[in-house]
């Protein structure tokens, strides 16, 4: 069953999900495996997203996007980490969590300089929230900003930084009033050809290799007072609306992941025999994809449901934390139940680098980490439906 029966799309949505399939399928497919293996960073086919679009969907034309809404962002990134996760979770980070909070937070010159380059494929942004010390408790990070004169001189470490290494531009969240806890944050454009930024070094991750993800330091980077974000303190209210748009591209990352997980699933059964029968022919197997088309379509609407949410709050400006959190949480828990019953059942070859099922197994659980652990997740709904804390 296809996803125009669950869930109609018009033309142009059918359209843009055609085109990023086919991107995937015939530019990035044949190079997933190689990249994964190695760790290199994709430039060229992250180049090729950047010219098509795919980087700054949502972004006005203005400042170098496509101009599309929140639904064509997930359709496109769903059918890019469907083929690979990795490319997925960088064009969700250049979406989701750089260019979505200038475009809601940013001056118009802030817009021009730092969404166009990003948006358009020229150069990679990145958001920094996380440091060693202070990961879903973001009150107590220890970054420092200090106001002198027409600039602030940032001093600090942050850690897990997508795309750190390859950055042009990062998103950083530092403390200008440190008495005020999470009341005393601000955010900062920071350029990284700029003295003071010093990049860590390259995490050796589990899964999603592809994607650079380094520690980044700040020894007095001077960032001009143009360059903050918003007002003084209003760093913690823009970093939470940011991640808001941010788990919404990761429950699009994780039904791609959970749909290759069941489709190579799916063939495998069909395909394999094992005691004269097709192993689809046993209920061990049949009921295991069952489950798993069942939680994809489930996941695909809480994920519709969010993008339209997040689209509507363009004009309504209603926060849309509900839906996102919701979607987070079961698309991700979906990718990882997925990609373990594909390796299940594919048995001793679902183990071996062969194919590309135990790559998925691996990028899979990420996704129930970063932009909100799952307990994260659990919290922010709970708390929100029963308006207790």
């Amino acid at each position: 069953m296809s996803a125009n029966i669950l869930f109609h799309l018009d033309e142009e949505h059918e359209m843009i999900r055609q085109t990023a399939g086919d991107f995937a399928r015939n530019e990035i497919a044949p190079i997933a495996a190689d990249f994964d293996e190695s760790g290199e960073f994709p430039y060229e086919t992250i180049k090729k997203m950047g010219e098509m679009g795919f980087m700054g969907i949502e972004m006005p034309e203005a400042y170098g996007g496509a101009g599309m809404d929140t639904l064509a962002y997930v359709l496109a990134l769903e059918e890019i980490s469907k083929v690979d996760a990795a490319h997925g979770v960088i064009m969700s980070v250049n979406n989701s969590l750089y260019c979505f909070g200038i475009l809601i937070f940013g001056t118009e010159e802030q817009k021009q300089k730092f969404i166009r380059p990003v948006a358009s494929g020229k150069a990679i942004g990145a958001y920094s929230l996380t440091e060693p010390m202070s990961g879903s408790d973001a009150g107590t990070m220890r970054m420092r900003a200090v106001r002198d004169g027409d600039h602030y001189v940032l001093n600090g470490r942050k850690s897990w930084v997508t795309s750190a290494p390859v950055a042009d531009y990062v998103v950083v969240f530092a403390k200008t009033e440190p008495e005020k806890s999470h009341r005393g944050i601000s955010a900062f454009m920071i350029e990284t050809n700029q003295p003071g930024f010093v990049r860590g070094k390259k995490e050796p991750k589990l899964g999603i290799r592809a994607s650079a993800t380094s520690e980044i330091l700040f020894e007095d980077y001077h960032a001009p007072v143009e360059n903050r974000l918003g007002e003084e303190g209003d760093g913690f209210k823009i970093a939470m609306t940011v991640l808001d748009a941010g788990r919404i591209g990761i429950a699009a990352q994780a039904l791609g992941i959970a749909e290759a997980a069941y489709e190579a699933s799916l063939n495998y059964a069909i395909e394999r025999e094992a005691f004269g029968h097709k192993i689809g022919e046993f209920q061990g197997i049949s009921f295991k994809l069952a489950d798993m088309k069942t939680r994809i379509e489930a996941s695909r609407l809480l994920i519709y449901q969010a993008a339209l949410a997040k689209q509507r709050s363009k004009t309504t400006g209603e926060r849309f934390t509900l839906e996102a959190s919701m979607a987070k949480l079961f698309a991700s828990e979906t990718a990882m139940f997925a990609a373990h019953e594909a390796v299940q059942i594919h048995a001793g070859i679902g183990y071996s680098k062969e194919l590309p099922v135990e790559r998925y197994f691996r990028d899979a659980k990420i996704t129930e980490i970063y932009e909100g652990t799952s307990e994260i997740q659990r919290l922010v709904i709970s708390r929100l439906e029963t308006g207790l804390r």
